[in-house]
């Protein structure tokens, strides 16, 4: 597991989907093997009993899911789209940080589907989520 933060990478995330950098996300690694970044507990993405909100943890999950789709894109596809996502939410991320990684399951050339495990700061499961990303041609 690397810790360091991909600056370039993060730049990246924040152009092509600003909403990562209102959250504070940064990303670790982005390859099309894996994608993988952080996101830093804060009181203002809390929910009761000063643990990570739900749509926080969706967030971060479904940017890596995203990323992870757009570098697996078959030849002469243009971008992805999610169409369905499933989330199990299996403990509370109450602080330090949780990381989202994101590997992908299939790659296909209408469909990209997604695997993200999203970790608290000991590796310990807090979200599995499976996306499925539709393949978006040139018109």
């Amino acid at each position: 597991m690397t810790s360091e933060i991909d600056t370039d990478a993060t730049a990246f995330f924040h152009k092509i989907m600003p909403f990562t950098r209102t959250l504070g996300i940064r990303v670790l690694v982005n390859t099309p093997e894996q994608v993988r970044a952080r996101l830093d507990w804060s009181a203002e993405l809390c929910t009761t009993g000063g643990v990570l909100h739900g749509g926080a943890l969706m967030s971060l999950a479904d940017s890596t899911g995203a990323a992870c789709a757009f570098l697996n894109l078959p030849e002469g596809a243009k971008a992805t789209t999610t169409v369905e996502s499933k989330t199990n939410f299996l403990r509370a991320a109450g602080q330090g940080h949780v990381d989202a990684v994101s590997t992908p399951l299939h790659v296909g050339r209408t469909l990209i589907v997604v695997e993200t495990s999203v970790l608290d700061a000991r590796e310990k499961l807090v979200v599995k989520v499976t996306q499925s990303q539709l393949v978006l041609r040139p018109s």
